[in-house]
């Protein structure tokens, strides 16, 4: 038996004012399906935030349902939860008839007791789903107001649940949640802060696997649990990171966790270097990946952003080493002017010819340049 785990779509995300919907319609449409249709998995489990916010753009759900009907055409089963970005209730509509169509939708914690049931040969799989939700539901489904934290509520519920797992079955657990120790991103939001939210792994004794959602890197989490991250980068400290899914293989009682990963349409990279290098690095090989750039240079540049935009139409952000380095003398005192916009105008017209005529500027240039600036402050006023 096979089953694809993945998780945190985040359709409909923006990065730095950039959709990144046509890159999701080319990981669905161009990796996952073509890999679907190639592999024959018995389930693809998606573990939470399919969307990026409660309330999506049309053109996210639109590509969530293109998706649906694709994965229903090949005959395979989905299975997803709702994540803290999902609208559950959203989500959930139609979920009882779905079902019918082998989509298993799950935006409430209460249902979490009626397990997908997987048969294939001698293999027997039960996959209990556990949507994003807050201690407050659980203490109304459980019926206990003590349940205050995270790891309260999900203990519960975890014990109640364990009473009624099959050993003969491999049991499963899709759960979108912050297992205490696990590594987050930057693209993430944060659940809560001071520990509340977090989820301790040794709660999820007794499967045999869990399929979880949340955080963007692929990692383990305790001993059973396994995020499967984001399959593309959403923020630059993503950079490094391989993106893709997460299979998982069953013969009999045993499990092996292999990862698929994917060249995106484009990447998300740090470029780092003094500025004329990465600008020659353009000219030789322009690139259209989602980029940032760390300057090394010891002095100011003139509009960098621009001058890369050429070459690097994805340029999303910027950072300058020696505007943000610590420094002294006339370095300090021109960063300082340069961040408050109190450069001087000579200061300006010297650092335009260099960096863009390639050049110093003479007394006679610096002379003409103060009479014209001085000529323009009288006609304003």
């Amino acid at each position: 038996m096979k089953i694809f785990h993945t998780a945190d779509w985040h359709l409909g995300k923006n990065i730095y004012g950039r959709s990144m919907l046509e890159d999701q319609a080319d990981f669905i449409n161009r990796c996952f399906l073509p890999l679907v249709r190639e592999e024959r998995p018995d389930l693809v489990l998606l573990a939470g935030d399919v969307f990026d916010r409660q309330v999506a753009p049309v053109a996210a759900i639109q590509l969530f349902d293109h998706f649906l009907v694709e994965l229903h055409t090949l005959g395979v089963p989905l299975a997803v939860i709702a994540g803290n970005h999902d609208g559950a209730e959203r989500m959930s509509v139609g979920a009882g008839l779905l079902r019918s169509s082998g989509v298993y939708i799950a935006g409430d914690p209460g249902g979490i007791f009626e397990p997908v049931r997987l048969a294939k040969g001698a293999v027997q799989a039960h996959v209990y789903l556990l949507p994003y939700c807050e201690p407050a539901r659980l203490r109304e489904l459980l019926g206990d107001p003590e349940l205050r934290t995270f790891s309260q509520a999900y203990g519960a519920l975890l014990d109640k649940l364990r009473a009624q797992l099959d050993p003969s079955a491999v049991n499963i657990l899709a759960a979108h949640c912050f297992v205490a120790g696990s590594v987050a991103s930057a693209s993430e939001s944060p659940i809560y802060v001071g520990g509340t939210g977090e989820v301790a792994s040794p709660l999820f004794a007794g499967f045999d696997y869990v399929a979880l959602g949340h955080l963007h890197a692929p990692q383990r989490a305790g001993e059973t649990g396994w995020y499967a991250g984001s399959p593309l980068k959403y923020s630059f400290d993503e950079a490094r990171q391989r993106k893709g899914i997460t299979v998982l293989e069953l013969d009999g009682k045993r499990l092996e966790r292999s990862q698929r990963t994917f060249q995106p349409l484009h990447d998300l990279r740090v470029l780092q270097g003094r500025f004329d290098a990465l600008l020659e690095q353009g000219r030789q090989a322009p690139s259209e990946d989602y980029l940032f750039a760390e300057l090394e240079d010891d002095g100011p540049v003139y509009m960098p952003m621009d001058r890369l935009r050429a070459y690097y139409p994805n340029m999303l952000g910027l950072h300058s080493r020696w505007l943000s380095r610590a420094g002294q003398g006339e370095v300090s005192e021109l960063k300082e002017q340069l961040l408050h916009h109190r450069a001087s105008d000579g200061q300006v017209l010297r650092e335009f010819f260099n960096q863009i005529c390639g050049m110093e500027a003479d007394q006679e240039d610096q002379d003409l340049f103060v009479q014209m600036m001085k000529a323009c402050e009288e006609e304003e006023a």
